[in-house]
């Protein structure tokens, strides 16, 4: 049975930082591209991050360049994204996904979706 499932939201002043984490089993992980997602209240799910299978190459969405971290651990079958410097936009549910072939920024790339993890950024 597949799973993904995030943790680590939470709410954080501006300029905070926080580390979200999806913990993945029930397919070959390390052969797969982990993508980040996020939705906000009335908007659409909109591409954050991914990191490609095997050499790990990662790029991010315009809006998080430069704060936005995402890596992975093979051997523990997580993926992280690393949130700094942390704006009230950021407020959203942050998905996880897998996808396998070739993956892009379009989430209909993606085979598997976690059921998110809420992360509000305030004061």
């Amino acid at each position: 049975q597949v799973q993904l499932v995030e943790s680590g939201g939470g709410l954080v002043q501006p300029g905070g930082s926080l580390r979200v984490s999806c913990a993945a089993s029930g397919f070959p992980f390390s052969m797969h591209t982990m993508g980040w997602f996020r939705q906000a209240p009335g908007k659409e799910r909109e591409f954050v991050a991914l990191i490609r299978r095997i050499i790990a190459t990662t790029y991010y969405a315009d809006s998080v360049k430069g704060r936005f971290t995402v890596s992975r651990d093979n051997a523990k079958n997580t993926v992280y994204l690393q949130m700094n410097s942390l704006k009230p936009e950021d407020t959203a549910v942050y998905y996880c996904a897998a996808g396998a072939g070739s993956i892009s920024s379009r989430a209909l790339d993606y085979n598997y979706w976690g059921q998110g993890t809420q992360v509000t950024v305030s004061s």
